[in-house]
């Protein structure tokens, strides 16, 4: 019979404020400008996020805790595990700090495990390698100084995983990652298996999504023909499983908060650990499947898959026209907001990639439409967009006003003409759909383009010769000379060191003149 693993995904998001607008024009007419420092409380609805926080708090987290807590003593086979959001941890930190102590009891308890993620729970991976590395690192450094853990096991935000993520994951140290077992990952097979990143050495971990939403999604729905959900009936399932594993993920708040206790989700778990065992299953944390089993095959990601909505892959957060405006504008700042280098902006810009900010914009319609909007403090998507647009404008312009660019660092930041533009291609003859007026338009394209482009421009000496010509940065176009026979995404993440580097130096040029 496989082994049990059972993992939460903890995560409360800072909401943005509908009437942040109307805050910053009321300031504006009262003759005074928000200073950074109050930007943050402007921008998003804290005592919104409190009071759910609170109220989750009372009604899942702590009882929940508490219930796992006794689980994990009174019985030996017993294992849990969590992926919390730093973003979550903060609130706890701030609102709930009993909680945070109770956090921490289950996490150092030995028979649990505390998975890494995002720290902001964001699309980080969607910016920049660059970012994704750094939130992830941020998030290692809090669980490791706030819970006492050190996470070994990794899940990027809502199980967002391609072949890069697992590249990154193995880089940083990470001996697994969890994802979606999704049919187009796996083909033939079961996800109930250990199995490796393609080319790498790093384990993948698969959740099992018709077992986990039948907790999730289906257990207190009176039109299911298999309600109510016993723990009897659903460790009878497990037993019936063939596989290594079974793994069980699912948000936490669940146990209380989406089922509240009046529907029996306290004593499902409370006597799953006792009918497991009686059928001779065993639970098991992560880390320990991955020491116990071999991986029977590789998965390959070429494409993202994610664990959200009936199409699983990035639909819930860039489906639309309005997602897909308010990420770009998200992302074609990091550049700036790093070259700038105050940390209040950083943190600003970061609280603007949680991925709950574009979930709420999702105008899909039917069951995923319904859970949507379920989650939405909006009334509709189109609230969510605006809030956001409220946010981004304004920061947008408070970011350009900390650059205070001079001439080097207008010709970065400031459009060219549409016939300087530099227009990528994949090899001789063959155009792509990207091109830069700016050196942040050229920032952004370098995240996007095949590395075989990158490449291309690079060893004929295009890009050196365009910041060299059309923005006037020769130091800029000698540091991507010298990237010359550098291939693939290692030239990628080194090119955007070498032009972020460039940036800050003209802003740090426009500082000391």
């Amino acid at each position: 019979m496989p082994d049990i693993v059972l993992a939460f995904e903890v995560h409360q998001p800072y909401r943005l404020d509908a009437r942040a607008r109307d805050k910053l024009l009321e300031l504006a007419a009262s003759g005074r400008r928000a200073g950074l420092e109050e930007l943050e409380r402007l921008y998003f609805d804290v005592e919104l996020t409190e009071r759910v926080f609170r109220k989750v708090s009372s009604r899942c987290y702590r009882p929940a805790t508490e219930l796992f807590l006794r689980l994990l003593d009174e019985h030996e086979g017993f294992r849990v595990s969590y992926s919390f959001s730093g973003v979550l941890l903060e609130q706890a930190e701030r609102w709930d700090p009993d909680l945070l102590d109770l956090f921490a009891q289950v996490a150092r308890h030995k028979r649990c495990e505390v998975l890494g993620q995002t720290y902001f729970h964001s699309l980080a991976y969607l910016i920049s390698r660059s970012e994704f590395v750094e939130q992830v690192e941020e998030h290692r450094r809090l669980v490791r100084d706030l819970l006492g853990a050190e996470p070994r096991v990794f899940e990027n935000t809502e199980l967002i995983y391609d072949n890069g993520v697992a590249e990154l994951a193995e880089r940083m140290g990470f001996r697994a990652v969890v994802t979606e077992g999704v049919e187009r990952l796996l083909g033939w097979r079961s996800p109930n298996y250990v199995y490796r990143a393609k080319g790498l050495g790093i384990r993948v971990l698969l959740r099992n999504y018709r077992l986990s939403d039948d907790v999730g999604f289906r257990f207190a729905s009176r039109d299911w023909d298999q309600y109510p959900l016993t723990a009897g009936k659903y460790a009878s399932w497990l037993a019936a499983t063939s596989g290594q594993l079974v793994l069980i993920f699912i948000d936490y708040e669940t146990v209380g908060e989406h089922y509240p206790r009046e529907t029996g989700i306290f004593e499902f778990f409370e006597w799953l650990p006792r009918e497991a065992e009686a059928r001779g299953l065993r639970f098991a944390t992560p880390s320990e499947v991955v020491e116990r089993y071999e991986p029977v095959g590789e998965i390959d990601a070429p494409e993202p898959v994610s664990w959200a909505d009936l199409e699983r892959d990035l639909s819930a957060w860039l489906g639309n026209a309005m997602q897909r405006l308010a990420f770009e504008r998200e992302s074609r700042l990091e550049a700036l907001v790093k070259a700038v280098g105050d940390p209040k902006l950083l943190r600003l810009w970061r609280l603007l990639s949680i991925s709950d900010h574009y979930y709420y914009m999702s105008t899909k319609g039917g069951g995923p439409g319904e859970v949507h909007s379920y989650f939405s403090p909006y009334p509709t998507p189109y609230h969510a967009f605006y809030a956001f647009l409220s946010a981004i404008s304004d920061f947008e312009a408070r970011v350009v006003e900390a650059a205070e660019p001079g001439p080097l660092a207008l010709r970065w930041l400031a459009p060219l003409p549409e016939e300087k533009a530099f227009r990528f291609y994949k090899r001789e003859g063959v155009p792509l759909p990207h091109a830069a007026r700016s050196g942040l338009d050229l920032l952004e394209a370098v995240k996007r383009v095949p590395a075989a482009s990158l490449e291309f421009h690079v060893e004929r000496g295009h890009l050196a010769e365009w910041l060299r010509s059309a923005l006037g940065d020769p130091e800029a176009a000698s540091a991507v000379e010298a990237l010359r026979g550098v291939k693939g995404e290692e030239l990628r993440e080194r090119l955007l060191a070498a032009l972020g580097g460039a940036l800050a130096r003209a802003l740090d040029a426009t500082a000391s003149s």
